[in-house]
């Protein structure tokens, strides 16, 4: 660091009104400003003139060099196609009351820049070169002073301007004529096939490839990197060394050799694989990515956030996330925002993600000024005092040179770093588009403009680097190369979704069928859950905590001394089991330490202290980890995030909690992108498990539904297991048995909300020990023979029904509950049927309306059964938000179960024993429930 860069820090007037303190009293001031000012008086003595007008020079030109450090950005040379937007005041000299008669004194200012005291020309020479060339820089706002010092030095030691040797500048080359022959060989070979080239913008390829020696070079291992179509072909192949024969098959393959998987389009596959550096060998793993631009973002984090905990004990310099951006997209999708607000919280931080923004300054056909408000689509980095590089994309060198201070920067520092390459797109949004529909001009520009290959090989021959003839032949022996590559490809009988990281998946398949009807072991002893209750009940005594967490864990304990647990106890018990046995838990979510509903508390907040303390994390035996997370107030980036994580961790049980049920359809893109279709458009396994909240209480359409119709309809081909649990003891299993097989399935929970607390919600801890979770179960408590109403249900309707057909004493109807929706346990289901011989009605019972809940997807699930729907009628909002309406509705669905008979023997309710041995039409007319079943007025 330069003997004066705190200057630099320091606002003008500030340092003018220090001066003129120095000057009464100069042991009043700082030594480091003393010997600053030692240095201006001596060169005040000795210059010639008005001392007055020079010290206001001085001070003008420490205003100069602030200005190129703050505004520098703006008037830089980055834009390869465009004339830069003008921006006022410049940074021209009289803008700081200087002149060209002031060129060449010498002012002690220079030292700022580290070239010590140097005349005015020189000073703005070096400005110029640093901050208003290929490359400039936006980073004075960041309120860390030894990270503003340690950028400024980088940069303007070395003006900026990379100064690379011989074998450097080949090596780039090399890079950027693979990136610039790939895709020109793809357009002469596949014409007019969609592939979302990187033309115009193929500096990224030397750049990733200079990111990943610089990283392996500084100790990362890993790099896990998130980007959309446009160039992921340029950079599967490129950089991460996807077969180009392999590429090329998926152009024109109409068949895969894997059952699992439908696939997906090209430029959306991941892929992984062991790239070699300059110093060692890295992990470079690309995840796939649907059309949604940014979704795969939150993904990536997670993925890198849980390789940084479970392969790299916390290390984050480790595994460094590359986020690759479209301008457009980086500046209007909202998750960008949420991801980057999560870079410095405990629960999400992954020690500095790199953000490269392909800036071709169109969005599909939408001008940049246009696609938003901010001046530069990276102003989101702002929010967490990243800096921002921007760079000219025809200069490859300047590129390299970028990629490689982010990597050192994120290295040294751990935070975010953004780098927006300016640049264009040859074509239109694909490649069968016609841009000049909506950017005539720019495109007319495009169209004459050289590529970077052309460009940087011109400048290596002028440098005398290599010869013209030399250039071509490199370029002759690569065309000559893809050739090769594409007629290997036609050998290629079928294409085949490789695994996922498939060193981390050895152990796990993909499921069949059969496999969701196999009971899983899951019980645990007694004994063993009576220990781990103490331990769970356990507060340390050197804490105090708030007076009513002592009452909820004496409570717990009275209760499972009593043989008893409720849901909030079977779910902590499940944890401790599964973190005993090796296996980590993550649970987060908004308020889910201590649950939305005050029920979980699996951390404890010490009294008038920043300190929480989660007992599963002191549990006597525990080689695995527990954490619980209260999110930041997101559903799509958190969602994203924990699928990323448990992607990473196939061993561990990872969970993301909604608030409320129905706010996950903030993150509906996660769910429809990755959670229910990632296995079969890209053989992706993942085991998260979502909690939903769900149940109507009379509190409103927003918090009544977490919408089972919407994942219901997703399910297909054992996608994901969808659970509306009506007893802990299942929940337990349920979770339990998530650990237990050796294929991973996401999970889908509707969690109550009432039952929390339902007296009657609770299970014999003999429940735990013994059996497994069960799929269905079935109504213990009547005589088969006696059974002449059949009702299926799920979830907390249940115990509604119970509680009537408990005060009607109704021996005659049969509560059968459908613990499991998918994979519908059809099996199951039949079986049970089959018992009630003589039931002459089954009925769904649901609390959702008609056209929502589970009522259409069983019906599809038994299409044999005459089922009969008691549902609300059905709407276009979940539910009501009045709750005497509410009630009303509630009660009539009741009723309808249980409704009175309407023939002659006037019985309490129906069990259609006046109907012996009538027709089904006898009975319909009879009862007019039968005969209208869907038209309530509710």
């Amino acid at each position: 660091m330069d003997e004066y860069s705190f200057v630099g820090n320091s606002e003008p007037g500030a340092v003018e009104a220090l001066y003129q303190q120095y000057k009464k009293d100069p042991a009043s001031v700082d030594p480091a400003f003393v010997s600053f000012f030692k240095g201006f008086d001596f060169a005040l003595a000795n210059f010639k003139g008005s001392s007055g007008d020079y010290i206001d020079k001085e001070f003008n030109v420490i205003n100069l060099i602030h200005g190129y450090r703050q505004r520098g950005h703006l008037f830089t040379k980055t834009n390869p196609v465009r004339a830069r937007r003008q921006y006022h005041p410049t940074l021209d000299l009289e803008t700081f009351g200087l002149s060209e008669s002031d060129l060449d004194t010498v002012f002690q200012a220079g030292s700022q820049i580290g070239i010590g005291p140097a005349p005015l020309r020189q000073i703005v020479q070096h400005l110029q070169d640093t901050y208003c060339q290929s490359v400039g820089v936006e980073f004075l706002y960041v309120r860390i002073p030894e990270v503003v010092a340690w950028l400024r030095e980088k940069m303007e030691s070395v003006k900026n301007l990379p100064d690379y040797d011989k074998e450097r500048k080949e090596t780039i080359f090399r890079f950027l004529k693979r990136a610039v022959g790939f895709e020109a060989f793809i357009h002469k070979r596949f014409v007019g096939q969609k592939r979302f080239s990187l033309e115009g913008s193929e500096g990224l390829i030397p750049g990733l490839k200079a990111l990943l020696n610089k990283g392996g070079e500084l100790g990362a291992e890993e790099f896990v990197i998130g980007m959309a179509h446009r160039g992921r072909l340029n950079v599967l192949s490129n950089v991460l060394g996807k077969p180009y024969r392999q590429i090329f098959k998926e152009f024109v393959a109409d068949e895969y050799d894997d059952t699992v998987s439908l696939g997906d389009v090209k430029y959306h596959l991941g892929f992984d694989n062991v790239v070699k550096t300059l110093s060692k060998e890295v992990r470079v793993s690309l995840l796939p990515n649907p059309s949604h631009l940014e979704a795969v973002t939150p993904v990536a984090e997670g993925l890198a956030r849980s390789r940084v905990e479970h392969a790299y004990q916390g290390d984050f310099d480790k595994v460094v996330p590359v986020i690759v951006h479209g301008d457009a997209a980086v500046a209007a999708q909202g998750v960008v925002y949420e991801v980057v607000q999560m870079a410095k919280l405990p629960g999400y931080k992954t020690g500095g993600t790199i953000h490269v923004v392909v800036n071709n300054q169109v969005g599909f056909t939408t001008n940049y000024i246009e696609a938003r408000s901010s001046t530069y689509s990276t102003d989101v980095g702002k929010v967490t005092n990243s800096p921002v590089f921007h760079v000219n994309g025809d200069d490859p060198e300047a590129i390299v040179y970028v990629f490689e201070l982010a990597m050192e920067y994120r290295q040294r520092f751990n935070t975010d770093v953004f780098i927006d390459i300016l640049s264009y797109r040859k074509y239109g949004h694909n490649e069968g588009d016609e841009p000049r529909f909506t950017q005539p001009t720019l495109y007319k520009v495009i169209a004459s403009h050289p590529n970077s290959r052309e460009i940087y090989g011109r400048e290596l021959v002028k440098q005398g680097v290599m010869s013209a003839k030399e250039l071509q032949a490199k370029i002759d022996r690569f065309d000559a190369y893809l050739e090769k590559e594409f007629e290997a490809s036609g050998k290629i009988d079928k294409l085949s979704i490789a695994r996922f990281m498939p060193d981390l998946w050895s152990s796990y398949r993909y499921p069949k069928t059969e496999d969701f009807e196999k009971a899983v072991a899951t019980g645990v002893p007694l004994k063993r859950l009576h220990a781990l209750c103490e331990q769970l009940n356990h507060l340390p005594e050197n804490r105090t905590f708030f007076s009513k967490v002592y009452k909820i864990l004496e409570d717990r304990k009275k209760m499972m001394d009593s043989g008893r647990a409720d849901w909030a106890m079977a779910e902590l018990m499940a944890y401790a089991t599964l973190v005993t046995e090796g296996h980590p838990v993550r649970l987060s979510g908004q308020d889910a330490e201590r649950g939305t509903f005050a029920h979980r508390h699996a951390s404890f907040t010490v009294e008038d202290m920043n300190e929480r303390y989660m007992p599963l994390r002191h549990l006597d035996d525990n080689p695995a980890s527990f954490n619980a997370y209260n999110s930041l107030l997101s559903e799509y980036g958190v969602l994203g995030f924990e699928y990323g994580y448990a992607l990473g961790v196939p061993n561990g049980l990872t969970i993301w909690e909604a608030q409320f049920g129905d706010f996950f359809n903030v993150a509906q893109v996660i769910v429809d992108q990755y959670i229910s279709s990632a296995e079969e458009k890209w053989g992706l396994m993942n085991g998260l498990v979502l909690y939903l909240p769900h149940g109507f209480e009379g509190q409103g359409p927003e918090h009544s539904s977490a919408r089972m119709e919407r994942f219901l309809n997703l399910a297909a081909r054992n996608n994901m297991q969808v659970m509306n649990f009506t007893t802990p003891a299942n929940l337990f299993h349920a979770l339990r048995r998530q650990m237990k097989r050796d294929f991973q399935v996401p999970m889908v929970v509707f969690t109550p909300k009432s039952l929390l607390r339902h007296p009657k919600c609770v299970s014999s801890l003999e429940d735990f020990q013994d059996g497994g979770f069960e799929e269905v179960i079935d109504d213990v408590n009547v005589d088969v023979d006696e059974v002449s109403r059949v009702v299926l249900c799920s979830g907390k309707i249940y115990y509604d029904l119970l509680a009537r057909k408990e005060e009607l004493e109704a021996r005659d109807v049969a509560l059968v509950r459908v613990e499991q929706l998918h994979p519908f346990p059809k099996k199951q289901v039949a079986a049970v049927l089959k018992k009630y011989k003589n039931a002459r009605l089954k009925l769904w019972v649901q609390e959702e309306p008609e056209n929502m809940g589970a009522w259409n997807y069983v019906r599809s699930m038994m299409p044999g059964e005459a089922l009969v729907p008691v549902a609300r009628l059905a709407s276009a909002s979940p539910a009501t938000g009045l709750l005497g309406l509410h009630n009303v509705g509630q009660r009539e669905i009741i009723g309808r179960v249980f409704k009175k008979c309407h023939c002659e023997l006037k019985l309490p309710y129906c069990n259609l024993d006046c109907m012996e041995g009538k027709s089904r039409e006898e009975i319909l007319k009879a009862h007019y429930y039968f005969v209208e079943p869907r038209r309530f007025s509710i």
